[in-house]
């Protein structure tokens, strides 16, 4: 089995037209592909800001959360916003099934960083 690298490469060292295909490829066929990867890529820069900024709203509901002893998480909000997301993904012809893991993970996450809040203002709390 070969080890593959997964280390990401600083943001200046992108190289938007890397590719192992680079030369086995007719050259139109190539730059086609180039140019549907730069929307592509586009569209990751995009994800990525999106979800931080998701995550900075997620960090203030939190520290709300964490002010007043509430919950991390919220069963029934979980439920209408997976069904919700369900919804979209079929009206996009995206696969809600995808749609919901990704949803989940996300989900997951926020949890894990209210849980962190909550231990850091009770830890506060109690230093008082």
């Amino acid at each position: 089995m070969t080890q593959q690298n997964h280390e990401v490469p600083e943001t200046d060292a992108f190289d938007p037209a890397a590719s192992s295909l680079a030369g086995q490829v007719n050259e139109s066929v190539m730059a086609e592909l180039l140019s549907i990867r730069s929307s592509i890529d586009n569209i990751d820069a995009t994800l990525v800001y999106l979800l931080a900024e998701r995550f900075k709203a997620t960090q203030k509901v939190g520290f709300l959360k964490a002010a007043h002893r509430l919950p991390a998480g919220d069963p029934g909000r979980e439920t209408a916003q997976i069904a919700r997301l369900r919804r979209l993904a079929e009206d996009a012809h995206l696969d809600p099934a995808f749609a919901e893991k990704f949803l989940n993970f996300i989900i997951g996450e926020v949890i894990r960083h209210h849980e962190a809040i909550a231990e850091d203002h009770q830890a506060a709390a109690e230093w008082k």
